[in-house]
């Protein structure tokens, strides 16, 4: 096992009904930000609850977020913060409304010129506005980790950011919310959260034992769940058992000791900025491909997912690793998502040239637990996706 640090300061309070607990976990007096997405919260109840629960309260909203959280329109929640003294932000939605507020939460505090520096040049955030967030669509894991993803519509980019100021003071999780949650949406964050677990758990072996089985029990969960929250959202078990693996496969717990990959995330982020395909579908395009590109680095640790999360028991290690590989895109295909880009655009062709050159212009050398997959594997196992 590698040697690691873990501290997750967020407070997650979890169950039915919880929503009302908002006043008592926002300091008195705050100048409150509300910011959420498209309006959805407004049709299923949550909008109602969160603004009883916050009635004491200055609250100034901000809603429109859209499903890539857009640095243009952030930049405007951003002017309300500075001019009405907000000292507070709430994000009521999923990962994309958090990822927004935790851009929110670094700009506030950023003393550059450029916020989208941020972003640009890697700069971490080590004390930023306090924020905390009421859960509407589990997928992302955003609620209880300090990573996000902001995309910038002009210049086709979507990048990263993240560091220990950027976690939420606490998070609020209903399963309830999951009965109005479209299917498309729910298959999304199926494969969202069963992505960001492979990310961790599909390297090489480090004898991280510990770490090796609560990520395989919660790809199993989620396997399991899948065709219950599916076919009925508003089984409550079946959908706090989804939004709890959803938390868990990104919270930091899985990666302590480990090596990561999240080169399929890199070139997935890629597809959402080039095509506006969502962004778990991108990540069901990218992982087969990465999986067979990469195969002589991960066959062991995908011969030993296949036997403990599929039930893989004969043939060669190689024989499972490959049947490993075929498992998880059935998988996706039995969520109804396509793994392949030719099925999303017909402007496929060039797709591996730009990913290549894009990753050639930031100087990445080297993507993958071993850092070894260069800008120009990218655009191959890119291209192997068509």
């Amino acid at each position: 096992m590698l040697n690691f640090e873990f501290q997750n300061p967020t407070k997650i309070i979890f169950g039915k009904d919880q929503i009302a607990k908002l006043s008592s976990e926002i300091p008195e007096n705050s100048k409150v930000l509300m910011v959420y997405g498209g309006g959805s919260i407004k049709k299923n109840g949550v909008y109602d609850q969160v603004s009883d629960a916050l009635k004491e309260f200055d609250v100034t909203e901000f809603g429109g977020i859209p499903a890539n959280p857009e640095y243009a329109v952030l930049l405007e929640a951003l002017e309300i913060i500075k001019t009405k003294d907000i000292d507070f932000i709430l994000a009521v939605g999923g990962g994309s409304v958090i990822d927004g507020v935790k851009f929110l939460s670094g700009a506030a505090t950023f003393e550059g010129d450029e916020p989208w520096d941020i972003l640009s040049k890697g700069i971490r955030t080590y004390k930023g506005m306090p924020f905390g967030a009421v859960l509407t669509l589990p997928a992302t894991g955003s609620e209880m980790n300090s990573g996000s993803v902001i995309t910038r519509e002009e210049t086709k980019e979507k990048r990263v950011m993240g560091g220990p100021g950027l976690f939420p003071k606490f998070s609020i999780l209903d399963p309830q919310v999951v009965h109005s949650i479209p299917k498309r949406q729910i298959a999304n964050g199926l494969v969202d959260s069963f992505s960001h677990v492979i990310e961790q758990y599909l390297t090489y072996p480090v004898a991280a034992k510990l770490q090796d089985r609560i990520a395989e029990s919660v790809m199993q969960t989620l396997i399991e769940v899948a065709p219950k929250v599916m076919e009925n959202p508003s089984d409550y078990d079946a959908a706090s058992d989804f939004m709890w693996s959803c938390t868990m496969a990104l919270n930091g717990l899985l990666r302590v000791g480990t090596p990561n990959d999240w080169s399929t995330h890199m070139m997935a982020h890629e597809l959402t900025a080039l095509y506006g395909i969502d962004h778990a579908r991108t990540l069901a395009i990218i992982h087969p491909s990465q999986m067979k590109y990469t195969f002589e680095d991960k066959k062991e640790k995908l011969a030993q997912y296949a036997q403990r999360v599929w039930n893989i028991t004969e043939g060669t290690l190689e024989e499972k690793a490959k049947m490993g590989i075929k498992k998880t895109e059935d998988y996706f295909h039995s969520l109804q998502i396509d793994t392949k880009l030719s099925d999303y655009t017909d402007a496929y062709e060039n797709t591996s040239e730009i990913v290549k050159k894009r990753f050639e212009e930031r100087n990445w050398k080297g993507l993958g637990e071993r850092q070894n997959i260069t800008p120009e594997d990218a655009g191959k196992i890119v291209a192997l996706s068509y």
